[in-house]
């Protein structure tokens, strides 16, 4: 495993037989954080809280879920500094960041200065029109094999992990912020030009869903999102207006349906290998 992931620390490990309780020497893998800073014609625009692994891809995620830029064909040129852990982008001519925008930090809990969407990009968040079909037996078998993937989870541990599925082309990752995966999610289906593919596509994610978190969904333009945890009442009130198909607590063969209940069927058998 990368081994920029982690840091390995000696520890004291607690053990408890019949009552007796002993301090062990041992040692312990930590998961890694890094402040990564992402500067956008030289300016320094946001720092967020993150693994230092696909680094381009979160600050050009971040960017597009912020409605900065709207296509790849917006950004001139993209790099990773490894020194100064800095993603450093250059806007196409004729592309720019509006003055009203300004220097964020992002931790890696959920969390942002903006309620919710921001207002003065509303016209980018839009109604998922799509009313494509998706049987539920899919949608169960996609998150048993999603559970299987958390490499970095198993071995370490203090990371989210989230799954783009699509039969042509599907994106995990994992992070140490849920928002950050979700972001990741678009870097890479912006450098790959598969942005077409997320109206036919499903999200599944390993934790909570937060109102940030539906917003990321919203904006991506994904019918369905699958959490193995809860959603929060402002996401679900977010998901009915936006016409998110969103589910919860999906474990083995249960879960919830919070919204969209119309896209999901439960005839066929699982088309997803």
């Amino acid at each position: 495993m990368d081994e920029r992931l982690y840091g390995t620390f000696d520890i004291k490990e607690i053990i408890a037989d019949h009552g007796v309780i002993t301090l062990r020497e041992g040692q312990k893998d930590v998961i890694g954080e890094i402040s990564l800073k992402i500067y956008i014609n030289g300016t320094e625009y946001a720092s967020l809280l993150c693994l230092d692994q696909l680094t381009e891809e979160l600050a050009l995620g971040f960017l597009y879920s912020e409605g900065v830029i709207d296509t790849i064909d917006d950004v001139a040129s993209v790099s990773y500094n490894e020194r100064l852990f800095a993603v450093m982008i250059n806007l196409a001519p004729g592309k720019s960041v509006e003055k009203c925008e300004s220097l964020r930090s992002v931790t890696s809990g959920c969390g942002k200065c903006f309620t919710y969407i921001n207002p003065l990009k509303h016209e980018k968040f839009l109604r998922v029109e799509n009313q494509d079909r998706f049987p539920l037996c899919d949608i169960l078998a996609a998150m048993k094999d999603f559970e299987r993937q958390s490499e970095v989870y198993r071995a370490i541990g203090g990371v989210h992990s989230v799954l783009f599925r699509h039969k042509a082309f599907s994106v995990f990752n994992e992070d140490i912020g849920r928002h950050n995966c979700f972001d990741k999610i678009g870097g890479v289906l912006l450098k790959n030009n598969k942005m077409d593919l997320v109206e036919k596509g499903m999200l599944f994610v390993s934790g909570r869903v937060s109102s940030e978190i539906i917003t990321k969904v919203i904006r991506l333009g994904v019918p369905i999102l699958v959490s193995r945890s809860t959603p929060t009442a402002a996401a679900v009130n977010l998901a009915r207006e936006y016409n998110v198909t969103l589910l919860g607590y999906v474990r083995s063969n249960d879960g919830f349906v919070y919204s969209g209940e119309d896209r999901l069927t439960q005839e066929g058998t699982s088309s997803i290998s």
